[in-house]
């Protein structure tokens, strides 16, 4: 890939590389959600067979994605996310509907994940229980001051993070697999009963459950929020995406594997913390201590690269006019600093407002939403720009690219028909992002046209 001249100062700069891109990718997708996700699978679906075939099934959705993305991202090399891909293809509407969104739901994560930091704190210490706000600003200021002075020290915190985090899930798999089987007596003693509506498994359930996966799979695009940062993108970000998905969905379906052999499938099912079980089990009541502990410093690494990617959505945007010129600014360490403010304000008031679950929620649907065009905005450039330099073409094209637009577009609906809210919500932002963007874009032509006149 060629090399492309860029200022000292105001750009991005390409100081990354394949560790940094595999690090971001498997530390945002590995989250706090695989710690209670097993247990309200394996409740909404009731089998054991079913419960392993859908967690592969959600490493094979993600894969198809990632197929998607590695196209898009490595032949437009911009910031942005999936705004830059969705601009090319539909235009300033659609992406600004696509860019907001984005941010939004990073930011939102920010601000759910700095809580989810500061509730785990507090099984450890339980004085700090009653001032959880507090406690969860204090996790996501420490990681923004990680990141403020530039991408090394973002860069070195994500690598480590990443790591031990594999490394600490790959430990409890191991005593999962390895300790003596909780008894039963004390899985009814620390456990509540499965839901009655999972004791059939019907499609709603299997909708439900397969939700729950999309979610703990969600993050698998982090690198292509650096592409631009990444000293050889059509290489490393094609061959991050791949191998962070096969990565985690071996150790999603190993961790599932590993319980089920601990706990059997009804103790799984009552469970709403599973692996506190099984680690109070080899290790008596100091577990819960050491399962805080752990889903601390895998929440934190998750944190880390939330924190990285929501200002470069915000750089992308504001470097195509969609944004205030103000989040382009870029310190000599290469952070978009006035960005990180915006978006760390915007996370703090979410912590406070305790408002942000909701919010959360209904970026998720809106997440889903944002996948889709990403999508479908693949055919859309090869169709109007079969000329574009494509250094990845995506495998399997148009059959598999079309199988992960099919896929999102049936899961949106899912998700809308179980959430109705979430769509009434959904369409007043596309409402708001009509007209905005159609403002935006008379003002552009109209300074190009004064420009030259």
């Amino acid at each position: 890939m060629t090399a492309i001249a860029i200022p000292d100062t105001g750009q991005l700069k390409p100081r990354l590389g394949i560790a940094f891109a595999l690090a971001v990718s498997v530390g945002n997708i590995i989250g706090s959600g695989i710690m209670r996700t097993p247990g309200l699978v394996a409740d909404q679906v009731g089998s054991a067979w079913m419960v392993i075939g859908l967690w592969v099934f959600g490493g094979v959705h993600a894969l198809l994605l990632a197929n998607v993305a590695a196209e898009l991202a490595t032949c437009l090399p911009k910031a942005g996310g999936s705004f830059v891909a969705v601009r090319a293809a539909f235009g300033e509407t659609t992406a600004l509907l696509a860019g907001w969104t984005e941010w939004l739901a990073r930011t939102a994560s920010i601000s759910a994940l700095s809580v989810a930091s500061a509730n785990f704190l507090a099984i450890i210490l339980p004085g700090t229980a009653s001032h959880t706000a507090l406690i969860a600003s204090g996790f996501a200021l420490a990681v923004v001051a990680i990141n403020w002075t530039g991408v090394r020290g973002g860069q070195v915190a994500q690598v480590a993070g990443s790591i031990a985090k594999v490394g600490l899930i790959g430990g409890v798999i191991a005593v999962a697999f390895l300790a003596e089987p909780v008894p039963v007596s004390g899985i009814a003693a620390q456990t509540n009963s499965a839901s009655p509506a999972a004791q059939g498994a019907g499609l709603l359930a299997i909708v439900s459950a397969y939700q729950l996966i999309y979610g703990a799979y969600a993050g698998w695009q982090a690198p292509i929020y650096f592409v631009e940062e990444d000293r050889n993108a059509a290489r490393n970000i094609p061959r991050a995406l791949g191998v962070s998905v096969l990565l985690v969905s071996a150790i999603y379906v190993a961790l599932n594997l590993s319980l089920l052999n601990a706990l059997d499938l009804p103790a799984l099912r009552a469970s709403d913390l599973p692996v506190a079980l099984v680690i109070e089990n080899a290790f008596g009541r100091s577990g819960g201590a050491i399962v805080a502990l752990i889903a601390i410093m895998i929440v934190v690494g998750a944190l880390n690269a939330l924190v990285m990617a929501g200002p470069r959505i915000l750089y992308g945007m504001a470097r195509d006019g969609l944004f205030p010129k103000a989040a382009m600014q870029v310190n000599k360490g290469g952070t978009p600093d006035r960005a990180l403010v915006i978006t760390t304000a915007l996370a703090l008031v979410l912590i406070f407002s305790g408002g942000f679950v909701f919010l959360f929620k209904l970026m998720a649907a809106l997440a889903s939403f944002v996948f889709l065009i990403y999508s479908t905005s693949l055919f859309a450039l090869r169709a109007r720009r079969p000329d574009l330099s494509r250094p990845f073409r995506a495998i399997g094209y148009p059959v598999l690219p079309a199988l992960a637009c099919v896929l999102n577009a049936g899961l949106l609906i899912a998700f809308i028909a179980a959430e109705p809210v979430s769509g009434l919500y959904m369409a007043g932002l596309i409402a708001v992002c009509v007209p905005v963007g159609a403002a935006l874009k008379r003002r552009r032509l109209g300074s190009s046209q004064s420009g030259r006149s």
